[in-house]
């Protein structure tokens, strides 16, 4: 099936391009937030464990270029919002960084993310809000569970909000 007879991933209704325009414009005025999908490679369905989800707040806790504020853990892909911390560390670099990290402590050589990640500067709260609501409401779109705060892979590293 081509791309264009597909029947479109439910996360790509956020995201309809294939890859982000890079780099991330920064806010003199206003908080800089950017909402950040990763997914795995081939959609591995790998990613929403106990173990994974401790490493992954470890390793964002230490990656502090960027600040991770809440996330969700979902099996084949995750979504956090963000917040620049030092300006000399492009979205990608940190990117890069964290994922790098995570291969290192976990030493599992066949999950691997994809090679890039989707990025999205929120614009107003109004837009943080629809996306925090998306990001929540995720495990229970896809079945995963029947109530929200049932859903065990997710948190917040740092204080990141509107």
């Amino acid at each position: 099936m081509s791309e264009f007879t597909r029947k479109p991933d439910p996360d790509e209704l956020f995201h309809p391009r294939r890859n982000p325009a890079p780099g991330v414009h920064i806010q003199s005025l206003g908080p800089t937030i950017v909402f950040l999908t990763v997914k795995t490679e081939d959609r591995a369905r790998w990613l929403a464990s106990e173990t994974n989800h401790r490493l992954l707040h470890q390793v964002w806790q230490g990656a502090e270029a960027w600040l991770v504020g809440d996330y969700v853990l979902m099996p084949d892909h995750l979504h956090l919002f963000c917040a620049p911390r030092d300006l000399n560390y492009t979205i990608e670099q940190w990117i890069t960084f964290w994922k790098r990290d995570f291969r290192r402590v976990h030493r599992q050589a066949d999950w691997k993310f994809q090679s890039r990640g989707w990025h999205h500067r929120l614009r107003d709260g109004r837009e943080y809000s629809e996306k925090w609501l998306y990001m929540q409401e995720n495990p229970l779109r896809r079945g995963l569970v029947k109530r929200l705060e049932d859903w065990p892979f997710k948190g917040k590293v740092f204080d990141v909000h509107w």
